[in-house]
Protein backbone atom coordinates (compact mmCIF):
# COMPACT_ATOMS: atom_id res chain seq x y z
CA UNK A 1 0.00 0.00 0.00
CA UNK A 2 2.52 2.42 0.64
CA UNK A 3 4.26 1.64 -2.57
CA UNK A 4 0.74 2.62 -4.09
CA UNK A 5 1.34 5.80 -2.39
CA UNK A 6 4.44 6.66 -3.32
CA UNK A 7 3.71 5.96 -7.08
CA UNK A 8 1.00 8.31 -6.31
CA UNK A 9 2.59 11.12 -5.47
CA UNK A 10 5.35 10.90 -7.91
CA UNK A 11 2.82 11.14 -10.85
CA UNK A 12 1.22 13.82 -9.21
CA UNK A 13 4.13 15.57 -9.19
CA UNK A 14 5.38 14.80 -12.63
CA UNK A 15 2.07 16.03 -13.81
CA UNK A 16 2.72 19.17 -11.89
CA UNK A 17 6.16 19.60 -13.76
CA UNK A 18 4.45 18.87 -16.72
CA UNK A 19 1.43 21.26 -16.46
CA UNK A 20 4.50 24.34 -14.74
CA UNK A 21 6.53 24.15 -17.98
CA UNK A 22 3.88 24.41 -20.50
CA UNK A 23 2.59 27.49 -18.74
CA UNK A 24 6.92 28.72 -19.17
CA UNK A 25 6.91 27.58 -22.13
CA UNK A 26 3.48 29.27 -23.24
CA UNK A 27 4.29 32.31 -21.20
CA UNK A 28 7.58 32.52 -23.58
CA UNK A 29 5.29 32.22 -26.83
CA UNK A 30 3.28 35.40 -25.93
CA UNK A 31 4.74 39.20 -27.30
CA UNK A 32 6.10 41.15 -24.89
CA UNK A 33 3.46 43.76 -25.84
CA UNK A 34 0.23 41.80 -24.82
CA UNK A 35 1.31 41.63 -21.28
CA UNK A 36 1.37 45.38 -21.14
CA UNK A 37 -2.64 45.81 -23.22
CA UNK A 38 -3.66 43.40 -21.38
CA UNK A 39 -3.10 45.08 -18.03
CA UNK A 40 -0.48 42.30 -15.89
CA UNK A 41 2.77 42.00 -14.66
CA UNK A 42 5.46 41.77 -17.65
CA UNK A 43 6.52 39.37 -19.34
CA UNK A 44 10.23 39.18 -17.98
CA UNK A 45 8.05 38.93 -14.14
CA UNK A 46 5.55 36.18 -15.55
CA UNK A 47 8.89 34.37 -16.85
CA UNK A 48 10.65 34.53 -13.76
CA UNK A 49 7.81 34.00 -11.50
CA UNK A 50 7.00 30.43 -13.38
CA UNK A 51 10.69 29.85 -13.88
CA UNK A 52 11.06 29.97 -9.95
CA UNK A 53 8.00 28.02 -9.64
CA UNK A 54 9.56 24.89 -11.92
CA UNK A 55 12.65 24.85 -9.56
CA UNK A 56 10.94 25.22 -6.52
CA UNK A 57 9.09 21.91 -7.73
CA UNK A 58 11.89 20.30 -8.82
CA UNK A 59 13.62 20.68 -5.84
CA UNK A 60 11.10 20.77 -2.87
CA UNK A 61 8.16 18.94 -4.45
CA UNK A 62 4.48 20.61 -4.31
CA UNK A 63 4.60 19.98 -0.69
CA UNK A 64 5.02 23.06 1.86
CA UNK A 65 4.59 26.71 1.23
CA UNK A 66 7.12 27.00 -1.24
CA UNK A 67 5.27 23.97 -3.42
CA UNK A 68 1.92 25.32 -2.89
CA UNK A 69 3.33 29.00 -3.73
CA UNK A 70 4.51 27.58 -6.87
CA UNK A 71 1.48 26.06 -7.87
CA UNK A 72 -0.74 28.90 -6.91
CA UNK A 73 1.53 31.11 -9.20
CA UNK A 74 0.43 28.81 -12.25
CA UNK A 75 -2.97 28.47 -11.52
CA UNK A 76 -3.29 32.02 -11.54
CA UNK A 77 -1.44 32.25 -14.53
CA UNK A 78 -3.85 29.94 -16.65
CA UNK A 79 -6.74 31.32 -14.56
CA UNK A 80 -6.24 34.64 -14.91
CA UNK A 81 -3.12 35.96 -17.11
CA UNK A 82 -3.62 33.55 -20.39
CA UNK A 83 -7.38 34.34 -20.94
CA UNK A 84 -6.55 37.78 -21.03
CA UNK A 85 -3.33 37.56 -23.24
CA UNK A 86 -6.21 35.44 -25.41
CA UNK A 87 -7.91 38.49 -25.67
CA UNK A 88 -5.82 40.65 -26.31
CA UNK A 89 -4.28 38.89 -29.10
CA UNK A 90 -7.95 37.88 -30.54
CA UNK A 91 -8.13 34.48 -29.53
Amino acid sequence: MLHLSASLITVVLLAALVIQIYALVDAALVPAAAYLAAGKLTKQAWLAILAVAVIVVLLSGWFGPLGLAAIIATIVYFVDVRPALRRVRGR
